[in-house]
């Protein structure tokens, strides 16, 4: 079979399935079946696929139809322009989370902390775009930390980038100039309106505390300005309607310049505060 008649079968199969963007998923699985970047799949259309491709390419679209997430799948999400591994221990790095690390290098940062790194994609990202910087990732997940590290490896950043099992502050030490952390925001009434590839495929742990949604804030508003320095900043992703009640916890904790940032559609994604004292930039 050729490639383009793999594709053509694909497209109307994973749209019928009621599957958004079928036609961008089902291009993304035959370039991994082909082990070709998507980039070069157009010129690689009219070649015959051999065997092992075509069984590659079915058992792909069977797992989307599953609803499985394409970067489980494949195994890798582009991120901050570097390709992450990815699993069902961690969740899919997202676009919107990019809002955090701009806001993170818009600073410079010499000793950064990742309270609940997953794939390690926002601490990574950070150190592969700062080089005097250090960073600490930790994760209550063993598995999600056996995947940063592997994607410290991929990215060369082994000597920057280390990891620890931590129950958010419980096992962390020093202090830091960046603090930041995606933690899981969603509230548990909301767990059942999540899409099957979210709701279904990736980690509950990383997805939801619980309750209001808002623990891991409470927990963090608490103990980041123990570990933060003089003038340190302390930046953490939100759900879009939690920009209020997340900036009233970090202000009643002390912190300062509390602003709510919003994501590329408009939408509060980004909390950051600052510790009195020092120099707000983090580099005194």
């Amino acid at each position: 079979m050729k490639a383009s008649d793999a594709l053509r079968r694909a497209i109307p199969l994973l749209q019928e399935a009621g599957i958004a963007d079928g036609s961008r998923d089902a291009r993304v699985l035959l370039a991994h079946a082909l082990g070709i970047g998507h980039d070069r799949l157009t010129l690689k259309l009219p070649d015959e696929m051999t065997g092992p491709q075509e069984a590659l390419y079915e058992a792909a679209l069977q797992a989307r139809l599953a609803r499985q997430p394409v970067a489980q799948i494949t195994g890798r999400r582009l991120f901050w322009g570097q390709s992450f591994r990815v699993t069902r221990d961690t969740l899919d790095p997202r676009p919107e989370t990019e809002t955090l690390v701009a806001e993170a290098l818009s600073q410079p940062f010499l000793k950064m902390l990742d309270l609940g790194t997953g794939t390690g994609c926002i601490l990574l990202s950070c150190l592969k775009n700062m080089p005097m910087a250090r960073g600490l990732g930790t994760d209550i997940s063993d598995a999600a930390l056996q995947v940063a590290v592997g994607n410290t490896r991929d990215l060369g950043l082994e000597a920057r980038a280390r990891f620890r099992k931590s129950d958010w502050f419980a096992s962390v030490t020093g202090a830091y100039d960046l603090i930041v952390s995606n933690p899981p925001y969603i509230a548990a009434e909301e767990m059942p309106e999540l899409a099957p590839e979210v709701r279904d495929w990736e980690p509950h742990l990383a997805l939801t505390p619980g309750g209001d949604g808002l623990e891991p804030y409470r927990i963090i508003a608490r103990d980041a300005p123990a570990r933060l320095m003089p003038g340190g900043r302390l930046l953490v992703e939100i759900g879009p309607s939690q920009g209020a009640a997340v900036s009233a916890l970090f202000t009643r904790a002390g912190l300062e310049q509390v602003r709510v940032l919003p994501d590329m559609d408009g939408r509060d994604r980004v909390v950051a505060a600052v510790k009195p004292g020092g120099d707000s930039c983090g580099c005194a």
